[in-house]
């Protein structure tokens, strides 16, 4: 028969320590992990990030994949979207290792943001989204690209990243996106101060942004500027990746 080992409590003060050191780690834990529809959704390890820019109550965060079809999907909703309520959206580069073109797309993306207008970054983001099926390849990204700066009278440079300024931007994205804990691209969130949503099926997106901002208060707030274009829903629905 084997003994069994006398079990040592802990002194009162002890279990105050851990108690104590346990509580902030019990409410991060307890924040609901909300998401439209109901039941679905992630479980992010970080969620820090979900909060609309100052000045805003509510805004719409974004991760995409340039190569992705369900992010081609979804763009032109949430783009119209936060057109239509008049709300910032918050949109993060990431890139999928299985993606051939998709960082150099990101690049591209960010040359455009930040070297000549947001404006014409975000008609080129759309632009390839809408001509996704017919990119097969880097050569084929650059042909894209060379078009795109033609069509819009602008100067393709040789070399778009020379200092590797915009790869960093792109990879702090990409971080930010690994801390939270990603799996999927788009992964969409509707946040306020209060509260945050994931929303995994787009179509209940305006509902989501209405619910969040009836519960932020922030009818009776000043609309924060968005940047994000407005653009049509399309017809038909893609698979995710």
């Amino acid at each position: 028969m084997s003994k069994v080992k006398a079990m040592r409590f802990p002194s009162p003060s002890a279990l105050m320590l851990v108690l104590a050191m346990s509580l902030p780690f019990a409410a991060k834990s307890s924040l609901s992990q909300t998401a439209a529809p109901p039941g679905t959704g992630d479980h992010f390890k970080d969620t820090s990030m979900f909060k609309p820019p100052a000045g805003a109550r509510v805004a719409v965060v974004e991760f995409e994949d340039l190569e992705c079809p369900a992010c081609a999907h979804a763009s032109p909703i949430v783009h119209a979207a936060v057109a239509q309520y008049k709300i910032p959206l918050v949109r993060h580069d990431f890139p999928l290792q299985q993606h051939i073109w998709s960082y150099d797309a990101a690049i591209w993306a960010r040359y455009l943001q930040d070297k000549v207008k947001p404006e014409v970054a975000d008609q080129y983001r759309s632009a390839v989204f809408a001509a996704q099926m017919s990119i097969n390849s880097k050569d084929d990204m650059m042909a894209f690209t060379r078009r795109f700066f033609q069509q819009h009278g602008l100067q393709m440079p040789f070399v778009p990243d020379p200092t590797g300024q915009l790869a960093n931007e792109v990879k702090a994205d990409k971080a930010l996106g690994e801390k939270m804990g990603l799996q999927h691209t788009p992964t969409i969130v509707v946040c306020s101060a209060k509260q945050w949503v994931h929303v995994t099926d787009v179509s209940q997106l305006y509902q989501t942004i209405e619910q969040v901002m009836a519960q932020a208060g922030s009818a009776a707030a000043a609309p924060a500027k968005t940047t994000a274009a407005v653009a049509k829903k399309p017809v038909t629905k893609k698979t995710a990746q």
